[in-house]
């Protein structure tokens, strides 16, 4: 005969823990996204707005407007403070999109701009252009840094690839590595012996958006949106590298195909901002960290998150630089180090860590 108890016992609820969904992911990212439209705007603002002679959000609003080329505050905004902000949004949004590519590609944290020797080609081929064909203006940098850039990045990929594994994110990250020090080293030694070198190299090395105008934007431009479309394109792929090789070529992907593309959106983009700007750090070291932090580590809506959020991150060090130093101004390399540093040592505390 069976028990009253066990005959009226029924099965106690099972504890699980929830997780959040689709729809809870995608409000996330929604979220994220006006956000980052916002911060952007108001950055933006402040670009126009804020320097040695700062200048209400009317008369910003009146000069994009109704522009009066004999008003000298419309003058100010129009062609000095307009070009370098528009050039600090396409550099911002290439850095983070490439430095977001590059963790996916080598599956490694720490990955950025300069580790496939970027900033090292593009400074050294600077070096060349001012030492051997005597280019003075930023302007001119532009195709020596490019080309540098471009060069030393296909050096690394090529030295990476070699053997019969070949480009692992171990080699492509020691040969970037081993790149980097040479170039480096070669930069050191023009800059040591040639002052005019120095004297014309010192504020673009360092990273700038001082004396940017709009030759430069379109001369970079299209290298730049080439490389975020491309990145967008291979966002997919990604996710599936960033499960492994093996388990990407068991899904059908062609992971050579993948990486060999990531390697031109890196050029392209890596390429277009640090001959726009210099070679600023941190911005695609600690940008694609913060989102993948608050969105997950899916490519498709980290990329373009990343090209939203990363221009307010420049613009503002850029505001910072010109309010602590008047009438001059701190180069925003100096101050993105500066913020970025501490903002990524709280991003890869422990209890905040996340993992590609």
């Amino acid at each position: 005969m069976t028990p009253p108890q066990a005959a009226d016992a029924r099965p106690g609820p099972t504890t699980t823990t929830k997780r959040p969904g689709p729809a809870g992911g995608m409000r996330r990212v929604l979220l994220w996204l006006v956000l980052s439209v916002a911060v952007l705007a108001v950055a933006s603002a402040l670009s126009l707005a804020v320097g040695a002679n700062a200048l209400p959000l009317s008369t910003v609003w009146e000069a994009l407007t109704n522009y009066n080329a004999d008003n000298p505050d419309h003058l100010v905004i129009v062609e000095k403070r307009l070009p370098r902000t528009l050039v600090g949004l396409a550099a911002g949004a290439a850095f983070a999109v490439a430095g977001a590519v590059m963790q996916g590609l080598t599956r490694n944290p720490i990955a950025e701009p300069g580790l496939l020797g970027v900033n090292s080609g593009a400074s050294l081929a600077v070096v060349i252009g001012i030492t051997v064909f005597n280019v003075t203006d930023a302007g001119g940098y532009v195709w020596f840094a490019f080309a540098g850039a471009a060069a030393a990045s296909v050096l690394v990929y090529a030295i990476g690839s070699r053997g019969r594994e070949g480009s692992t994110p171990v080699k492509l990250a020691l040969a970037g590595a081993a790149v980097t020090a040479v170039l480096t080293s070669l930069v050191s030694a023009v800059l040591l012996t040639n002052r005019t070198a120095l004297d014309s190299m010192r504020f673009w090395q360092v990273g700038s958006l001082a004396a940017r105008d709009l030759d430069i934007l379109w001369r970079t431009l299209p290298s730049i949106a080439a490389g975020l479309l491309l990145a967008l394109a291979i966002s997919r792929a990604l996710n599936g590298l960033a499960l492994g090789e093996d388990v990407a070529r068991g899904l059908g992907q062609r992971v050579g195909l993948t990486r060999a593309l990531a390697a031109v959106c890196i050029v392209l983009l890596c390429g277009g901002a640090t001959a726009a700007v210099g070679p600023i750090g941190f911005i695609g070291l600690i940008v694609p960290h913060a989102v993948r932090h608050y969105v997950g580590p899916d490519h498709r809506a980290l990329l373009p998150l990343c090209a939203v959020t990363a221009p307010s991150l420049l613009l503002v060090c850029d505001v910072i630089g010109r309010v602590v130093s008047r009438p001059g101004e701190l180069q925003v390399g100096v101050i993105a180090a500066l913020v970025g540093a501490p903002l990524f040592i709280a991003l890869i505390r422990p209890r905040k860590a996340v993992s590609l």
